[in-house]
């Protein structure tokens, strides 16, 4: 029998789906942006060479997207014009659901979904199977190629930050005011005062911009914080 499941269950379900296909696994998500823990699975599922297909509808593709779907070896992604369908399987399970693939949609949002067992369930299961096959069929399969954001573009980012005094939002890297007690800009700080997740990793120094697992209460990379600890005001350090 189909299961209902609420937000919490259907981050949990998609989970499982994805760490226990063993021979298939079809995601099928308008939004090709995808959450860092579900792309991890998806990583060791692209290692055992399982058969990945991912069906997206939406044509704006980060560069980080980009660059990670090129790092996968088996993994066959594809457009589908007007998908508006979230559905996730494998040889075994289907979930249906309201929930894209991005963290945000499951720490953030509130959520539905069915998840349907084949063993228990096999007519609905074929079903979900045949349509999401059907899918497959009719999108165009996307070569990715990988594209970097040229050196001086990057360096003259960080050049402008520092030349008027700004920083970085740790969250989504636009610039801001270099200020380490407040290292959101508006609206993200906005999405994570919804929980307030002292602990919640971000993606960026707020200082340097580069690439770093930050917090609130650490919000800068360990350089930038041996730099400047005696000319900024930062947060309690633990």
């Amino acid at each position: 029998m189909a299961q209902f499941l609420d937000t919490t269950g259907v981050s949990f379900y998609l989970s499982q789906l994805i760490n226990n296909s063993n021979e298939k696994l079809i995601l099928i998500s308008p939004y090709l942006k995808i959450g860092d823990r579900l792309k991890q699975s998806i990583e060791d599922k692209d290692r055992m060479k399982i058969d990945i297909r991912l069906i997206y509808g939406k044509n704006e593709l980060e560069l980080a997207e980009h660059n990670w779907l090129k790092t996968l070896k088996t993994i066959r992604t594809s457009f589908c014009q007007n998908l508006h369908a979230k559905c996730y399987l494998n040889e075994k399970e289907a979930i249906i659901t309201s929930m894209n693939l991005y963290d945000y949609s499951q720490t953030n949002n509130n959520e539905m979904g069915i998840y349907i067992n084949k063993e228990n369930d096999s007519d609905l299961y074929d079903n979900i199977y045949k349509e999401a096959m059907r899918l497959v069929r009719i999108s165009d399969e996307y070569k990715v190629s990988v594209t970097q954001v040229p050196k001086i573009e990057r360096n003259e980012k960080i050049a402008k930050a520092h030349s008027t005094g700004s920083g970085f939002c740790i969250r989504c890297n636009d610039n801001i005011e270099l200020k380490p007690k407040s290292p959101y800009c508006s609206k993200c700080f906005s999405s994570w005062k919804k929980f307030g997740n002292n602990d919640y990793e971000e993606k960026y120094c707020h200082i340097c911009g580069e690439s770093n697992k930050s917090t609130i209460m650490k919000p800068t990379c360990y350089n930038c914080y041996k730099s400047n600890k005696d000319k900024l005001d930062f947060p309690l350090q633990k």
